[in-house]
């Protein structure tokens, strides 16, 4: 198409038309799966469970205006749920287990599977929105942020 950047050129998560630097969404969000900080991917970006430190350790990159808010744990719901209703609906197919052996299988897979996934999730939406350049990411104020 003639409006099109070719796809060596396209850059995800950049603003050209306001001048700023584009950012690096997949590196920015694959950081934020491993935990890492969004920018430079080498400083830690949870010093808690899910709880995310205010700045970089390495870099110095201010981190504590994201606003993931439950974005995360909706994505971990649909992920989870997906998994285990298909992987139910499969094994209900296939075999003749009772209630009690269903339960002892699907209760704690959702639990586990829900735990080890947050975590990377919600650092998936940080890396998001720094590349983004939202929610402060960008040096403005954040219109949700107290005044």
């Amino acid at each position: 198409m003639p409006g099109n950047l070719p796809v060596e050129e396209q850059v995800f998560g950049g603003e050209h038309h306001s001048g700023r630097a584009a950012r690096p969404l997949w590196t920015a969000m694959k950081h934020g799966i491993l935990g890492r900080c969004p920018h430079c991917g080498k400083g830690k970006l949870f010093r808690a469970f899910v709880k995310p430190v205010d700045k970089c350790e390495v870099c110095g990159e201010e981190l504590h205006h994201h606003r993931a808010d439950d974005l995360p744990a909706y994505l971990v719901i649909v992920i989870v749920g997906h998994i285990v209703v298909g992987s139910f609906m499969a094994v209900e197919a296939t075999t003749t287990l009772s209630t009690l052996q269903h339960a002892l299988i699907w209760v704690p897979l959702t639990i586990i599977l829900a735990l080890v996934l947050l975590q990377p999730v919600k650092g998936a939406v940080i890396g998001l929105q720094w590349a983004l350049y939202m929610h402060g990411f960008g040096g403005e104020k954040d219109e949700f942020e107290s005044h």
